[in-house]
């Protein structure tokens, strides 16, 4: 069983960062991705950036060069997911969730919804100009 907690949301004005973080109790031993996704009210989720352990972080354009992922992996369980977001826009506003799947399982790729098991309750994010 895989748990997630994000924390690190709050209210910004444009222009403005923000670190999400995500503490995930995986296993250090196992394989596995993690995604931060995004939902805006009346929108879809939207994959936002991921990365696998031993991989490359992946963006959506949207963000690419604002906003930064990475894994912390401590030799305890639990692994840390971070989100560096930077120069804010309105339209980052929404619900932060981040997710975790086996590699095996992506097969729509890793910033696609589909394939990831695990998920955590959320953390909004509020951009305001």
């Amino acid at each position: 069983q895989v748990q997630l907690l994000e924390s690190g949301g709050g209210s910004v004005q444009a222009g403005g960062s923000l670190r999400l973080s995500c503490s995930a109790s995986v296993h250090y031993d196992t394989n596995y991705c993690l995604g931060w996704f995004r939902q805006a009210p009346g929108k879809e989720r939207e994959g936002v950036a991921g990365i696998c352990t031993g991989g490359i972080p992946l963006y959506t354009d949207s963000v690419k060069g604002r906003f930064t992922v990475s894994l912390e992996k401590p030799k305890a369980p639990k692994n840390t997911l971070y989100l560096e977001m930077n120069r804010l826009k309105d339209e980052d506003t929404g619900m932060y969730v981040c997710a975790a799947a086996q590699p095996s399982n992506l097969r729509s790729g890793l910033l696609s919804p589909v394939g990831y098991m695990y998920w955590g309750q959320g953390t909004q994010v509020t951009v305001s100009s």
